[in-house]
């Protein structure tokens, strides 16, 4: 039953975040994502998660020729092609067609796009198959610890090097920002970030058999004003 009530968890809060990123705020992440002029707020998101990119990247080799890499929660592709123009074969997967159709069109005419497959779906999917790395910016922020935990363990089995996701940390701003998030019209809201205390996180991913092989590896944690977010390797 907990498994059952795991999944119906896990697959009520995908189809809200399919809904949001693929309809509700399609146009507001395309702007954002791109280098055409945003409001102060949104211009320090940009900036964070310009950040949390880099430093995404940072935890991956240098040189990945011949490694092939899962993009989870691609976006627009940013990262997808950073790591293609490391030598990656990278498979991109988000669940917006949306995103994923803008970026395919923004790759178009960069010669590494060929080393990317853009897909949309569900980052789960085992048809994927197997990977070197797999890298998930952001796309883990808006689920309960334990859907996270369990996403983490169906990637597993299929990653032979190492994991870098990110967590939303439970900071007293981002735990009273989601207070404050409740109040607004439930039309208004973008789905709740799920702040996580760290020590919590990792004692329960320790505990999947799944991700048991893999040991806690380098954390980062960006800070930038509105933007908060801390990204955690599991290596092999």
């Amino acid at each position: 039953m907990p498994g059952t009530l795991q999944a119906q968890t896990y697959q009520l809060r995908r189809s809200e975040i399919e809904t949001y990123f693929d309809r509700t705020a399609a146009a507001t992440w395309a702007r954002l994502t791109s280098d055409a002029p945003v409001s102060g707020i949104r211009a320090k998101v940009r900036a964070g998660r310009d950040a949390m990119r880099a430093t995404l990247l940072s935890l991956l080799p240098d040189d990945l020729t011949g490694a092939r890499l899962l993009d989870a929660g691609c976006g627009t592709g940013a990262l997808a092609l950073e790591a293609a123009r490391r030598g990656a074969d990278v498979v991109a997967v988000d669940l917006s067609p949306t995103l994923v159709d803008l970026a395919r069109a923004r790759a178009a005419h960069d010669p590494v796009s060929v080393r990317v497959d853009f897909r949309s779906g569900d980052m789960l999917d085992e048809a994927y198959g197997t990977f070197d790395f797999m890298v998930a910016m952001d796309s883990l922020i808006h689920y309960q610890r334990h859907d996270v935990v369990a996403s983490l363990g169906r990637i597993a089995p299929r990653v032979r090097q190492s994991m870098i996701f990110t967590f939303a940390p439970g900071t007293p701003l981002l735990i009273t920002a989601r207070m404050i998030g409740r109040l607004f019209p439930r039309s208004d809201r973008s789905p709740a970030i799920e702040p996580q205390p760290e020590r919590k996180l990792h004692a329960e991913l320790m505990r999947h058999p799944e991700i048991a092989g893999f040991s806690l590896g380098r954390t980062r944690r960006i800070s930038h004003s509105f933007y908060i977010s801390q990204a955690l390797e599991l290596s092999r």
